[in-house]
């Protein structure tokens, strides 16, 4: 590799020399992303990209730094949109379970967790995904033990070190065991104490602005662990504050069957009903949609995170994603909680949503430029950013992936897409977050890896052995 820096803090940054696939199609197509070049240049100034274009870049003044892309894969970074941070601490655990049986033996494990134990597992986590190209993190945290700390706070600070962008989802649970629900009544909130709660947590770190670092979304969990009352009023306090809105739904056949038992409905009408559809919401899993809430989600803009691996792991399913992007549907990708995804890698969903989706609905289902849309457009749009995210665009964050395909791993794969999509990983030659190094020849620069693996192992040990303590 050769980079030219001729300046502590160069005004611009060029990226030069590398295939670049700028992602700007608004929609997927089978064979297409909108720009691609063979080789071509991206633009970095003041966070924001400048131009972008095939062949060399236009005459720059300096002081400039250049980073050589030969060999290398120019995309948007990728965009997780549905996490679980702080799972980071309990990898590992219920390896043969559904997920209902997987939660029932977790949750007791969760009631044990605190602040600092989130930091830790939050911090690994987030640098983890960046090492998987990921820019931007919605991390989905609805378990507040009564003496727990502030297990929000811990997140946040933890993607302050790591560098990313984090969309901070407040979640919450107001059921607890002796209401139906399944979690203990040790982790769950009453209903105005969890309102309260996420009302705080707008104030005190939700930046509406352009190029914001840290946004906050309502995210109560899910139909069995959330009174009717929680999820509707949580969704008039987000469309009132103007956030978004993310839940868990239609992920098993479980949860059909106690929607129906419950609510006498399936789970897109019961959100309906309580106000959790629309371009402002985007739901987790959407493995069990019927034809039906599949036309709905795709008529009301309400976006799903498609999390293949980890619907996997628990034996749920596959969700209908060819459907959903037929019907217009927002679709992105997300890794899930690493209790239920022991990779972690966002990097590594684009290749399982392909081949879970072909495996389900044949070869035409699911292309390699598709799955990368998913995991950057098509994310941008499920998070409300796509003015922002998503794309190699004038104007837009310089949020970018430079991967390195030109090894082992990659030899004689003509397309970089599909050698990005099908292959292994690529090594990350560079990852920008708002023209700001996140990681550097695969290589976190803010934060030592293994400082981080340090304190995870500590934050695992201590929930193994039943406590924070």
């Amino acid at each position: 590799m050769s980079d030219t820096d001729t300046g502590a803090s160069p005004a611009r940054t060029v990226i030069e020399r590398a295939a670049v696939v700028t992602v700007d199609a608004p929609d997927p197509g089978l064979s297409s992303l909108g720009h691609e070049y063979a080789e071509g240049h991206v633009v970095v100034e003041d966070g924001l990209i400048r131009a972008v274009g095939p062949g060399p870049p236009p005459p720059q003044e300096e002081p400039v730094r250049r980073i050589d892309g030969s060999g290398c894969l120019l995309t948007p970074g990728l965009v997780n949109t549905h996490h679980h941070l702080y799972q980071w601490a309990t990898r590992g655990y219920a390896v043969d379970s559904t997920l209902f049986g997987w939660l029932t033996e977790l949750y007791p494990v969760w009631a044990g967790i605190d602040e600092t134990l989130v930091h830790a597992a939050a911090t690994a986590g987030l640098g983890w995904t960046a090492l998987s190209g990921c820019t931007t993190v919605a991390d989905h945290h609805y378990v507040f033990p009564n003496t727990g700390g502030d297990v929000l706070g811990a997140v946040v600070s933890g993607a302050g070190r790591v560098g990313v962008r984090l969309h901070a989802v407040r979640g919450s649970m107001d059921r607890g065991q002796s209401a139906g629900g399944l979690p203990p009544d040790s982790v769950v909130e009453d209903t105005e104490s969890a309102l309260e709660a996420t009302e705080r947590a707008v104030r005190r770190f939700h930046d509406p602005s352009f190029g914001a670092r840290v946004r906050v979304a309502v995210g109560p969990c899910s139909p069995f662990s959330v009174s009717t009352e929680l999820m509707t009023r949580s969704a008039e306090f987000a469309r009132e504050h103007g956030v978004g809105m993310h839940t868990h739904l239609a992920e098993t056949r479980d949860e059909l069957d106690r929607c129906a038992a419950e609510f006498g409905c399936d789970p897109v009408e019961y959100a309906e009903r309580t106000g959790w559809l629309g371009e402002d919401v985007w739901l987790a899993h959407g493995v069990h949609l019927s034809e039906t809430a599949v036309r709905r989600l795709g008529t009301t803009g309400t976006g799903v995170a498609h999390c293949p691996s980890s619907n996997g792991r628990l034996g749920a399913g596959t969700a209908p994603v060819r459907s959903l992007l037929d019907a217009r549907a927002p679709v992105g990708l997300g890794v899930d909680g690493v209790a239920s995804n022991e990779s972690g890698r966002l990097g590594d969903e684009l290749r399982q949503a392909l081949l879970l989706g072909r495996a389900r609905y044949g070869p035409d289902a699911l292309s390699v430029r598709d799955a990368l849309w998913m995991g950057t457009r098509g994310g941008a749009r499920c998070l409300g950013r796509e003015s922002e995210l998503g794309s190699l665009e004038v104007g837009k964050l310089a949020d970018l992936a430079l991967w390195d395909v030109d090894g082992l791993g990659h030899a004689g794969i003509t397309d970089p897409v599909a050698a990005l999509a099908l292959g292994p990983l690529p090594p990350l030659r560079r990852l920008l977050r708002g023209g700001e190094t996140v990681v550097e020849d695969d290589r976190l620069v803010r934060e030592s890896e293994r400082d981080l693996t340090t304190e995870l192992r500590r934050a695992c040990a201590r929930i193994a052995e039943g406590g924070t303590g």
